[in-house]
């Protein structure tokens, strides 16, 4: 298989935790709407259930119930899995015992354009990064205080 650089966006991951192993399927409308859209292209989808004793299983799309993961079941035919045995073994570590987990890896789709018009220019991507959003509410919530105690003075 052949890639063209110009073609890929960036590629993300997260591991979704959910304390008492219950998965509902409620994200799959949202992340379908996305995919729809063309904003991403879910590359990779795995379903980790971690037991109270820290044992765990790994499961495709097509080894769970309809009730667990609604529509993501029609992401199966077109994953790329990309990740492998050891992925897993490091990701399930992230997960509390008694947990499920969805691991879900993306493609964004509406950032190649951007990446393709940076690296015909001469850049290259040397950092990234994510800020939570707890750290971004924390921010707001102290710069609304210091505008407050400034308006107050």
């Amino acid at each position: 298989m052949t890639v063209n650089i110009d073609e890929l966006g960036p590629v993300d991951w997260i591991v979704l935790e959910f304390p008492g192993a219950k998965l509902n399927g409620e994200i799959a409308p949202v992340l379908k709407d996305y995919v729809d859209r063309g904003l991403i292209r879910v590359l990779d989808l795995l379903f980790l259930k971690k037991d109270e004793n820290g044992d765990f299983e790994a499961f495709e799309a097509a080894d769970m119930e309809d009730s667990e993961i609604g529509e993501l079941r029609s992401y199966e035919t077109e994953l790329a899995m990309l990740l492998s045995e050891q992925d897993v073994a490091d990701l399930v570590e992230t997960i509390e015992p008694g947990s499920a987990a969805a691991v879900l890896v993306w493609e964004n789709l509406w950032a190649a354009p951007f990446g393709a018009a940076a690296r015909h220019a001469g850049g290259q991507l040397v950092a990234s990064g994510r800020i939570p959003i707890q750290a971004v509410i924390a921010a707001m919530e102290s710069d609304a205080e210091e505008l407050d105690a400034e308006e107050g003075a």
